[in-house]
């Protein structure tokens, strides 16, 4: 997978969580969870662009680290959210549950790649 690709991934995986998190239940913890997740689910795609400008190998690998973290809080965002029944939307939570499992994987990778080529 190129750079273009793995941004196309976020961007799409972004837009899925706008998606989703715009069907919450409007109480408290449904206003809650949908501002978390937005921000926690949308961070990995400009936090990407930020890592294709990054000043040095260190601090690209920061960079990627973010989007790990951000995507890893996205992860259990929306097992909470599945679990507390917030969404009736599962369809597109099961798409994101599996989409942010991939995109873990490959930012796992990517990270351990650069960090040995250093």
């Amino acid at each position: 997978m190129n750079k273009q690709e793995l941004e196309n991934r976020l961007i799409d995986f972004a837009a899925t969580i706008i998606i989703v998190a715009s069907k919450f239940e409007k109480n408290y913890a449904g206003n809650h969870l949908s501002g978390q997740i937005i921000r926690s689910g949308t961070s990995p795609a400009l936090n990407y662009g930020e890592a294709q400008s990054a000043e040095s190998k260190k601090d690209f690998i920061h960079k990627m680290g973010v989007c790990l973290k951000e995507l890893r809080e996205t992860f259990v965002c929306l097992k909470i959210i599945e679990k507390a029944n917030l969404s009736l939307d599962l369809g597109n939570i099961s798409k994101a549950k599996t989409e942010v499992n991939e995109l873990i994987s490959i930012f796992v990778s990517s990270i351990k790649t650069s960090k040995n080529n250093i």
